[in-house]
């Protein structure tokens, strides 16, 4: 992981991280979701790389080592697509294979959606492409819903402040981790659901939380609470939303996410092909939300052959 390299791209005055990491024809964009970097990327990186592939993996506006927007309360995810369009215009970079994680899954597809030309493939993980629109997940679950007490403003803000960046990370790590949407009472915040003797997923090391904590503690939250949390009402004109590209969709068995009203029928009923007609789908049995930290060798292993099939 040492040989990844660093380096900043100005874009709309912005100055934007990449890591980067090969070199050749082929190249993989990986993009993250919260609260994770770059660095959640890191074991993939490595394996693409040693594999012959050119890896890049941005943060975000607003995220990590990037420069925050003027106004984080008005970033959007149109602003995340437009950053990179920039960062690979800027690399000379013509087509992709995307790799995305969570909220990532968005952009990676609008990218898909906006610019055909310029991707080749699209891995998602803890997340299926959702046609584009308005996500409502929160109105179905209790008021406690995490991402509805996100999207309050103030809310999460107020019970973030309450701690350090690196502590934030490690409880959300830990909430993430299980298979239970977080969801609090009425009368405690989403950081109360960990008990501070909690000890983190034995994937996930001191070390790895120490890189996560400084990376947010130069961020903040305040763009990752924007995009994704307070963005999931955003629209956009988008005419045909069926994705002709090839595609896969890696899912732990055991992530929460599953437990979305609806997600679980959407992706395993075929739904989800009816909008990504070129996709398949992998089960990982023991799979939390964060299976590329979890299973590294697993995860490398399947993005190294959706790679090369489709190469």
């Amino acid at each position: 992981m040492e040989k990844i390299q660093h380096n900043f791209i100005t874009v709309q005055g912005l100055k934007l991280h990449i890591a980067e990491l090969g070199s050749g024809p082929n190249v993989v964009l990986f993009l993250h979701g919260f609260p994770e970097i770059w660095y959640s990327w890191r074991h993939q990186m490595v394996a693409v790389a040693d594999a012959g592939f050119r890896a890049i993996a941005p943060d975000y506006r607003g995220y990590g080592l990037s420069d925050p927007p003027p106004e984080p309360h008005k970033a959007t995810y149109v602003d995340f697509v437009s950053d990179i369009v920039a960062i690979l215009d800027h690399l000379g970079v013509s087509k992709v294979y995307v790799v995305a994680k969570d909220f990532g899954v968005r952009p990676a597809y609008l990218l898909a959606l906006f610019h055909p030309e310029r991707v080749s493939g699209v891995v998602t993980l803890g997340l299926p492409y959702l046609p584009p629109g308005p996500l409502e997940f929160h109105k179905q679950l209790p008021e406690g819903f995490y991402i509805a007490r996100w999207r309050e403003p103030g809310r999460a803000e107020a019970d973030f402040g309450r701690f350090d960046p690196k502590t934030v990370v490690k409880n959300v790590y830990i909430l993430f981790s299980k298979s239970e949407i977080p969801i609090a009472k009425e009368n405690e915040e989403i950081m109360d659901l960990v008990d501070p003797f909690t000890a983190l997923p034995s994937w996930f090391s001191d070390e790895d939380l120490s890189a996560y904590g400084a990376l947010y503690e130069k961020s903040g939250f305040q763009t990752a609470l924007k995009v994704p949390y307070r963005s999931m009402d955003e629209e956009f004109d988008i005419a045909d939303p069926v994705v002709k590209l090839p595609a896969l969709l890696i899912m732990g068995c055991k992530d929460y996410v599953f437990k979305f009203p609806g997600i679980e029928d959407f992706i395993k009923s075929g739904k989800a092909k009816e909008f990504v007609p070129k996709l398949d789908v992998i089960y990982l049995a023991e799979g939390t939300h964060f299976v590329q930290e979890q299973s590294p060798e697993l995860v490398n292993e399947l993005i190294l052959d959706f790679l090369k099939a489709h190469s």
